[in-house]
């Protein structure tokens, strides 16, 4: 995948964090923020690709890309 052109409003880095810390570490920046924000989750953890998409469709926010740089993912995600 390419870079994304997407401007977080806030980036979550959870690299190096065991499942499921960077999902939880989102949570916590979704909690905080205004409707509309996005938050970009930076992961080194796989289950991250599956975790942080479900957790969407149940809350109904939305994951906007999802993008593998180097080692890690970029997962974007916009609070509703």
């Amino acid at each position: 995948m390419t870079e994304s052109t997407i401007e977080p409003d806030e980036t979550v880095d959870a690299r190096g964090a065991a499942c499921p810390g960077p999902l939880m570490d989102l949570i916590g920046a979704i909690r905080g923020a205004d409707s509309g924000t996005v938050i970009r989750l930076l992961s080194d953890n796989d289950q991250s690709l599956t975790d942080v998409p479900e957790w969407a469709d149940e809350s109904g926010n939305e994951v906007l890309a999802t993008e593998e740089i180097d080692d890690y993912y970029e997962i974007y995600v916009e609070k509703a």
